[in-house]
């Protein structure tokens, strides 16, 4: 196989053993190693998707009308950033997008991509995919031949978020290379310790979205995971290069999702009640951590606590499987998170409830 095909083994696959032994607890598993949503998805959502369910004809990839200005406004309400309906893409999820960013825009073996030096594992999935060279490093500014610069801001799996004056100055560095600047931003509404900002908010764009792309979702904010549905939005100039490869791809998000996805933009009230239910578990899960000697990193946002307690990750991982609970080691986010582990909100209150007794065996 070529190398854009030499890809790693998925990293979750290695938890399988402590997955086992963490099943054997007396009370079952507690599960805390992948963020994905358990509560239920908001009534007005399920209903806005029910109300499209009719749909016998092929949807667009630009997605509709409806659609994109339900984004232009949610955007301009939580972001602060003025983004025309032209310059925004619907996405299959934004895993999706993270992945084939690269080959989308056409990069090779030739090219290189800058990646955070803790990082989810697709940035670099995407540059495997398309044979481009890959660096991951915080300091993206001693990078001078990069074509596409990935920044993840709040960071999954550390919770860190980059200040307006740090984004600024790497987005102004990319401009004199030449370098796309893209922004994870899908944990943008589930702030703790500090405010994100948005690269496309002005004191970070400088009010111009040249070489510049946001991307958001609905999976966490609002347990939207199931119906696939992210956007990306940002230099109207790039954003009609990706529309027009998608097309022919056929990477079209589904017409009652893009309804759905549009009355999800508009409603912030599930958002409030959503993130008031992480902040009661993250607060359990922190008390818990601390009592049990972890020192928690960064984590300001986003579904995950970054913990240590100074030893080797997978340490960690089979000490708390001998509690029944599984975890995820840092080191599938790099070298740099090896002593670190990955700790998930999203499990239910029940399940959460439990940790601490069981850290304190």
């Amino acid at each position: 196989m070529g190398k854009a095909h030499q890809l790693p083994d998925f990293p979750w696959d290695l938890l399988a053993p402590h997955s086992q032994r963490a099943a054997k607890h007396p009370s079952g598993i507690v599960d805390l190693s992948v963020g994905t949503p358990v509560d239920a998805t908001p009534a007005v959502i399920q209903q806005a998707l029910i109300q499209a369910a009719n749909s016998p004809g092929y949807p667009t990839t630009v997605g509709t009308v409806e659609l994109r200005e339900s984004c232009s406004a949610w955007m301009q309400r939580i972001l602060g950033a003025t983004v025309g309906v032209d310059a925004i893409l619907p996405t299959i999820g934004s895993k999706e997008f993270v992945a084939w960013l690269p080959t989308l825009l056409g990069l090779g073996p030739n090219d290189h991509i800058v990646i955070p030096l803790v990082a989810y594992p697709t940035y670099a999935v995407g540059a495997a995919l398309c044979g481009a060279r890959v660096t991951a490093t915080d300091h993206p500014e001693a990078i001078d031949d990069a074509a596409l610069i990935w920044l993840n801001t709040p960071g999954n799996p550390t919770g860190h978020v980059l200040s307006a004056e740090r984004m600024n100055s790497i987005v102004e560095h990319a401009r004199k290379i030449g370098a796309v600047v893209a922004s994870d931003e899908c944990y943008y509404e589930l702030a703790w310790d500090t405010d994100p900002v948005s690269i496309l908010h002005p004191s970070v764009s400088g009010g111009d979205h040249a070489n510049v792309l946001a991307v958001h979702s609905l999976s966490k904010r609002s347990n939207f995971a199931g119906y696939r549905f992210g956007f990306a939005a940002g230099d109207t100039s790039i954003i009609k290069q990706l529309l027009e490869v998608r097309k022919h791809g056929g990477l079209i998000v589904p017409g009652p999702v893009q309804h759905a996805a549009a009355i999800a933009y508009g409603d912030d009230a599930h958002v409030a009640v959503q993130r008031e239910r992480y902040r009661v578990r993250r607060e359990l899960l922190k008390g818990a951590l601390h009592q049990a000697g972890f020192t928690i990193d960064d984590s300001a946002a986003g579904l995950y606590l970054w913990a240590t307690r100074g030893e080797p990750c997978w340490d960690t991982v089979s000490w708390f499987a001998d509690r029944g609970v599984l975890v995820t080691p840092g080191d599938f986010y790099g070298v740099a998170g090896a002593h670190h582990v990955r700790i998930a909100l999203t499990a239910t209150d029940e399940a959460i409830g439990q940790v601490p007794v069981r850290l304190a065996m």
